[in-house]
């Protein structure tokens, strides 16, 4: 199952893996392996394919961006079957996945776990976007600012300043609080804001511990309008196609809702713990008032006016997509 060009891959770069039996599958992710992600949903997966498989199904994992380091590219990987399973930031090619990005628009759910139940509500519109087999299908929290020179405390303080966004989704959002927003893959944002490419990153507050951000920062700004980011694990169509349909029963048993909502749950539960990290750290923690909040809330009107009125994709309308993802659509 696992595709030549992925073994020689990990033959030249001496990875030392097992040479990978008929029934292995390569998951390949760009982070690290001590990423939360990996013990909340790669894990998961793996060890339950390994059980209700009796073994007959493995995964041999392939982190760090062993068979591709730029995070972009991992739906490629995928389609040119250089992994089996990928990782995948579909705010990366948000122009591909307008319905799953959709999740991050400010107002559509409060916390990782809502928001990976949202983007379930959608998920027979998400499934079309993707020509690959989603295995697990969630979100983070709302977005917080990380800022090294810039406290943002008020709407005026965002005027001018360049801002890291996780999707295109963001951008008009970003840029109706007076901001210029640029797209960046999570392995840059670091170094970034430490040398002024950028004045802020917009990321959920696991960033703290994940990507080392209270280093480069000295602020970090929350209440912002946001809403969590979405993620998926997906397995390559042909490789799920040729399993037998035992197989497949096995693959859907350790993937689907309930992995999901792992990754929900990790990234609620670490999204505090990522503020206290940064203040522990000095970072001052500078939360808006509900009466600057409002103010935001007001300013980005228009944007969010002309976003629920637009087609977003498969004949849907903004307003459409957040009524599925709110569950208000009857």
């Amino acid at each position: 199952m696992k595709s030549l060009f992925a073994l020689a891959a990990v033959a030249a770069l001496s990875l030392g893996a097992q040479t990978a039996s008929a029934k292995d599958l390569a998951l390949a992710y760009f982070m690290g392996p001590t990423h939360p992600m990996n013990k909340a949903v790669f894990t998961p997966f793996a060890e339950k394919l390994a059980e209700v498989s009796g073994g007959a199904l493995t995964v041999s994992m392939f982190p760090g961006g062993a068979l591709n380091s730029a995070p972009p590219k991992q739906y490629s990987i995928l389609l040119d079957g250089v992994a089996d399973v990928a990782f995948h930031l579909p705010g990366y090619t948000a122009q591909l996945f307008p319905v799953a990005t959709s999740v991050t628009t400010p107002g559509m759910c409060a916390d990782a776990v809502e928001c990976t139940e949202a983007m379930w509500r959608a998920y027979d519109l998400i499934e079309k976007e993707f020509d690959a087999k989603i295995l697990a299908l969630w979100a983070n929290d709302p977005q917080v600012l990380y800022t090294k020179d810039t406290p943002v405390r008020t709407l005026e303080d965002m005027n001018g300043l360049v801002v890291r966004v996780t999707s295109a989704q963001d951008i008009p959002f970003t840029e109706a609080l007076g901001a210029s927003a640029v797209s960046q893959p999570v392995s840059v944002i670091n170094q970034n804001l430490a040398n002024g490419v950028v004045d802020a990153v917009s990321i959920d507050p696991s960033a703290t511990m994940s990507f080392k951000m209270h280093e480069p920062a000295n602020y970090m700004t929350t209440n912002i309008p946001g809403a969590g980011s979405a993620f998926v694990l997906l397995m390559n169509k042909a490789v799920y196609g040729a399993l037998s349909d035992e197989e497949k029963g096995w693959v859907d048993q350790a993937s689907g809702k309930w992995l999901s909502l792992e990754g929900g749950k990790m990234y609620k539960a670490i999204a505090q713990r990522g503020i206290d990290v940064a203040r522990e750290n000095g970072v001052e923690i500078i939360e808006l008032s509900d009466d600057e909040r409002a103010r935001w809330d007001a300013t980005i009107q228009p944007a969010m006016d002309a976003w629920l009125a637009s087609e977003v994709g498969q004949g849907k309308t903004g307003a459409q997509i957040t009524a599925i993802m709110k569950g208000d659509d009857g």
